[in-house]
Protein backbone atom coordinates (compact mmCIF):
# COMPACT_ATOMS: atom_id res chain seq x y z
CA UNK A 1 0.00 0.00 0.00
CA UNK A 2 1.84 3.59 -1.13
CA UNK A 3 1.10 6.83 0.88
CA UNK A 4 0.94 9.91 -0.88
CA UNK A 5 0.45 13.31 0.13
CA UNK A 6 1.92 16.86 1.16
CA UNK A 7 2.89 19.77 -0.64
CA UNK A 8 5.96 21.91 1.34
CA UNK A 9 6.79 25.37 0.17
CA UNK A 10 9.30 27.62 2.07
CA UNK A 11 9.65 30.94 0.82
CA UNK A 12 12.55 33.58 1.64
CA UNK A 13 11.77 37.04 0.29
CA UNK A 14 11.99 40.53 0.84
CA UNK A 15 13.53 39.91 4.60
CA UNK A 16 10.25 37.55 5.51
CA UNK A 17 9.83 33.62 5.35
CA UNK A 18 7.07 31.61 5.25
CA UNK A 19 6.42 27.67 5.24
CA UNK A 20 3.21 26.49 4.29
CA UNK A 21 2.15 23.10 3.54
CA UNK A 22 -1.51 21.71 2.37
CA UNK A 23 -3.72 19.07 4.69
CA UNK A 24 -4.36 16.12 2.26
CA UNK A 25 -3.21 12.74 3.28
CA UNK A 26 -3.80 9.75 0.59
CA UNK A 27 -3.77 6.33 0.70
CA UNK A 28 -3.75 4.39 -2.95
CA UNK A 29 -7.27 6.09 -4.23
CA UNK A 30 -8.81 7.58 -0.95
CA UNK A 31 -8.45 11.09 0.64
CA UNK A 32 -7.96 9.67 4.18
CA UNK A 33 -7.72 12.75 5.52
CA UNK A 34 -7.96 16.69 4.30
CA UNK A 35 -6.62 18.86 7.46
CA UNK A 36 -3.39 17.52 8.27
CA UNK A 37 -1.12 19.69 9.65
CA UNK A 38 2.63 19.05 7.86
CA UNK A 39 3.99 21.84 9.85
CA UNK A 40 5.78 21.69 13.04
CA UNK A 41 7.45 24.18 15.13
CA UNK A 42 10.36 23.44 16.55
CA UNK A 43 12.23 25.06 19.76
CA UNK A 44 9.44 27.25 20.78
CA UNK A 45 8.66 28.27 17.16
CA UNK A 46 12.31 29.42 16.38
CA UNK A 47 12.59 26.67 13.84
CA UNK A 48 9.72 25.40 11.82
CA UNK A 49 9.78 22.05 10.02
CA UNK A 50 7.68 20.55 7.30
CA UNK A 51 7.92 17.03 6.12
CA UNK A 52 6.70 14.77 3.01
CA UNK A 53 6.65 10.95 3.63
CA UNK A 54 5.45 8.66 5.91
CA UNK A 55 4.13 10.61 9.08
CA UNK A 56 5.52 8.27 11.51
CA UNK A 57 9.02 8.73 10.00
CA UNK A 58 8.83 12.73 10.20
CA UNK A 59 8.45 12.60 13.44
CA UNK A 60 10.58 10.28 14.39
CA UNK A 61 13.00 12.86 12.41
CA UNK A 62 11.27 15.87 13.71
CA UNK A 63 12.62 14.28 17.59
CA UNK A 64 16.11 13.77 16.62
CA UNK A 65 16.46 16.82 14.73
CA UNK A 66 15.70 18.72 17.95
CA UNK A 67 17.64 16.99 19.98
CA UNK A 68 20.35 18.03 17.63
CA UNK A 69 19.10 21.57 18.13
CA UNK A 70 19.20 21.72 21.79
CA UNK A 71 22.64 20.31 21.48
CA UNK A 72 24.05 22.90 19.06
CA UNK A 73 21.87 26.19 20.02
CA UNK A 74 21.24 28.67 17.69
CA UNK A 75 23.25 26.64 14.94
CA UNK A 76 20.59 24.99 12.81
CA UNK A 77 23.22 24.07 10.05
CA UNK A 78 25.59 22.37 12.52
CA UNK A 79 21.85 19.75 13.82
CA UNK A 80 21.26 19.62 10.31
CA UNK A 81 24.18 18.23 9.45
CA UNK A 82 24.58 15.95 12.49
CA UNK A 83 20.52 14.75 11.56
CA UNK A 84 22.09 13.66 7.96
CA UNK A 85 25.00 12.13 8.81
CA UNK A 86 23.16 9.52 11.41
CA UNK A 87 19.96 9.53 9.17
CA UNK A 88 22.25 7.73 6.43
CA UNK A 89 24.56 5.54 8.67
CA UNK A 90 22.26 4.21 11.57
CA UNK A 91 20.54 0.80 10.31
CA UNK A 92 17.15 1.66 11.79
CA UNK A 93 17.25 5.19 10.52
CA UNK A 94 18.09 4.01 6.75
CA UNK A 95 14.90 2.95 6.44
CA UNK A 96 13.04 6.03 7.51
CA UNK A 97 11.40 7.47 4.07
CA UNK A 98 10.50 11.07 4.50
CA UNK A 99 12.36 14.50 3.66
CA UNK A 100 12.23 17.78 5.49
CA UNK A 101 12.21 21.43 4.84
CA UNK A 102 13.54 23.49 7.96
CA UNK A 103 13.66 27.16 8.35
CA UNK A 104 14.74 30.06 10.76
CA UNK A 105 15.43 33.65 10.97
CA UNK A 106 18.69 32.58 8.95
CA UNK A 107 18.50 29.34 6.80
CA UNK A 108 16.17 27.46 4.57
CA UNK A 109 17.25 23.76 4.44
CA UNK A 110 16.35 20.49 2.79
CA UNK A 111 17.13 17.54 4.54
CA UNK A 112 17.19 14.00 3.01
CA UNK A 113 17.72 10.01 4.44
CA UNK A 114 20.60 9.73 1.47
CA UNK A 115 22.42 12.60 3.88
CA UNK A 116 21.37 16.10 1.99
CA UNK A 117 21.66 19.08 3.71
CA UNK A 118 20.63 21.71 0.71
CA UNK A 119 20.82 25.35 1.33
CA UNK A 120 18.62 26.57 -2.13
CA UNK A 121 20.44 29.33 -3.68
CA UNK A 122 17.03 31.67 -3.87
CA UNK A 123 15.17 30.82 -0.81
CA UNK A 124 12.65 29.10 -2.15
CA UNK A 125 11.89 24.86 -1.40
CA UNK A 126 9.28 23.07 -2.06
CA UNK A 127 8.99 19.14 -1.27
CA UNK A 128 6.16 16.20 -1.91
CA UNK A 129 3.77 15.36 -4.65
CA UNK A 130 3.47 18.72 -5.78
CA UNK A 131 6.82 20.58 -4.56
CA UNK A 132 7.90 21.30 -8.14
CA UNK A 133 4.68 22.77 -8.72
CA UNK A 134 4.67 25.18 -6.18
CA UNK A 135 8.17 25.90 -6.36
CA UNK A 136 7.81 26.80 -9.97
CA UNK A 137 4.96 29.56 -9.02
CA UNK A 138 6.84 30.69 -6.21
CA UNK A 139 9.87 31.49 -8.35
CA UNK A 140 7.62 32.76 -10.54
CA UNK A 141 5.60 34.94 -8.13
CA UNK A 142 9.30 36.05 -6.26
CA UNK A 143 10.13 37.48 -9.72
CA UNK A 144 6.99 39.46 -11.11
CA UNK A 145 4.86 40.61 -7.88
CA UNK A 146 5.17 42.51 -5.24
CA UNK A 147 3.72 39.82 -2.80
CA UNK A 148 5.01 39.27 0.62
CA UNK A 149 6.16 35.62 1.41
CA UNK A 150 3.46 34.64 3.28
CA UNK A 151 1.30 35.12 0.15
CA UNK A 152 2.96 33.92 -2.31
CA UNK A 153 3.15 30.44 -0.54
CA UNK A 154 -0.24 30.54 -0.19
CA UNK A 155 -0.44 31.23 -3.69
CA UNK A 156 1.71 28.91 -4.97
CA UNK A 157 0.59 25.89 -3.00
CA UNK A 158 -3.52 26.73 -4.35
CA UNK A 159 -1.60 26.65 -7.87
CA UNK A 160 0.16 23.45 -7.18
CA UNK A 161 -3.67 22.17 -5.57
CA UNK A 162 -5.31 22.89 -8.93
CA UNK A 163 -2.69 20.54 -10.40
CA UNK A 164 -1.48 17.70 -8.47
CA UNK A 165 -4.46 15.24 -7.16
CA UNK A 166 -2.04 14.45 -4.03
CA UNK A 167 -2.25 18.10 -2.42
CA UNK A 168 -5.55 20.16 -1.67
CA UNK A 169 -6.25 23.43 -0.90
CA UNK A 170 -6.53 23.29 2.90
CA UNK A 171 -3.32 25.18 3.26
CA UNK A 172 -1.70 25.86 6.61
CA UNK A 173 1.34 28.78 6.58
CA UNK A 174 3.48 30.14 9.03
CA UNK A 175 5.34 33.32 9.10
CA UNK A 176 8.80 32.49 10.62
CA UNK A 177 10.06 35.52 13.70
CA UNK A 178 13.05 37.51 12.21
CA UNK A 179 15.49 38.13 14.80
Amino acid sequence: MRIRSTTILAVRHNDEVAIGGDGQVTMNTSVMKSDASKIRPLLGGKVWCGFAGSTADAFALMERFESFLKDFPGNVPKAATELAKQWRTDRAMRRLEALMVVVDAQQTLLLSGTGDVIQPTDGILGIGSGGNYATAAAKALVKHSDLSAEEIVRESLLIAAAIDIYTNDNIKIHRVEMD
